[in-house]
């Protein structure tokens, strides 16, 4: 009898939920299939089947320019690490700079609240061609409109500072003399001894030690605890790790060729891909950078503008040579 009265119910919800797929079936609408699906399987539904999914409104973004506050977060932008090099300033003070280049970015998708739960921009980077994507990548990119990029970041930013899908983002995000964040993938050094890896001073060169010089010693105990305490420093896999270098200065910018020169060493190997975003700890004046990001002018050619370089009078004194 149980069996018999559960064939029976799932009969007529079955019948029923045929009955709530007709209208929708016949009617056209631009609701996507998966909210087609949440309205015909709630409770909502199954009471009535006329009501209508409530769609919040739609967001407009505009690409225009704001006023920048302290609590705003700006977007960054993905670079590739080109190398290495060496400049001089006007009292002979030799500066390691890292150039980077901002290579073709653009805002391939933005997330708000409404729908994801959080307000950020996904920056792609570079070019690729179809073949070596894959066909979800594919979708994603045409879905949005954009064309298809070589490497992908996500980047939290705060309300004012959304971009609308298409927004080119250059070198002139950033301004000579600020602080930057640069995160980037370290260099693999396979797996390396303690000495190496932990800068461990080894044992003995030559009196007590046997074939064990640079050997890291002990690593626990006796019998109690009788066990090896997990994060123990030991010979291991080195590098090729995500690392995030703080406080990097912004010497030299190139709008013409999207080149910024940056103080000091940055992740990862040349040709790698490097993320840079305004500095947390050393925060920028507000009111000398772009918000939300620079807007160039209609009439306005940057292959005809010129480096910009930072004033080395904003230079940290122990960069002064005596």
């Amino acid at each position: 009898m149980a069996a018999l009265s559960t064939r029976g119910l799932v009969s007529r919800l079955h019948q029923h939920f045929l009955s709530l797929s007709r209208p929708f079936a016949a009617a056209p609408t631009s609701l996507p299939f998966h909210a087609l699906t949440r309205r015909l399987f709630s409770s909502d539904a199954l009471m009535d089947g006329s009501q209508i999914l409530h769609q919040p409104p739609t967001r407009i973004i505009q690409a225009t320019p704001a006023i920048m506050t302290p609590n705003s977060k700006r977007t960054g932008v993905i670079a590739v690490k080109c190398g290495m090099t060496a400049l001089w300033d006007k009292w002979g003070a030799r500066l390691p700079i890292t150039i980077l280049w901002v290579d073709d970015n653009i805002v391939s998708q933005v997330k708000t609240v409404e729908k994801e739960g959080i307000f950020s921009l996904q920056i792609g980077c570079g070019h690729k061609k179809p073949k070596h994507l894959t066909k979800p990548e594919v979708g994603h990119f045409r879905a949005q409109g954009v064309p298809l990029k070589r490497k992908l970041k996500e980047f939290p930013v705060t309300e004012d500072a959304l971009l609308p899908v298409g927004t080119s983002l250059g070198v002139r995000h950033f301004v000579p003399g600020q602080y930057v964040d640069v995160t980037g993938t370290s260099r693999g050094k396979g797996f390396q001894g303690a000495m190496k890896r932990w800068g461990f001073k080894g044992m003995p060169a030559s009196h007590g030690a046997s074939l064990s010089h640079r050997s890291p010693g002990s690593t626990g105990q006796r019998d109690a605890p009788g066990k090896v305490f997990k994060g123990k420093k030991m010979p291991g896999r080195m590098g090729a790790k995500t690392r995030t270098v703080k406080n990097v200065w912004v010497y030299k910018i190139d709008p013409a060729r999207n080149l910024m020169w940056v103080r000091g060493q940055v992740p990862g190997a040349k040709g790698n891909f490097v993320f840079i975003k305004d500095s947390v700890y050393k925060k920028p004046d507000v009111s000398m950078l772009p918000f939300p990001t620079y807007f160039a002018a209609e009439d306005e050619d940057e292959t005809n503008i010129g480096p910009l370089v930072a004033d080395l009078g904003e230079v940290d004194p122990f960069m002064v040579a005596d």
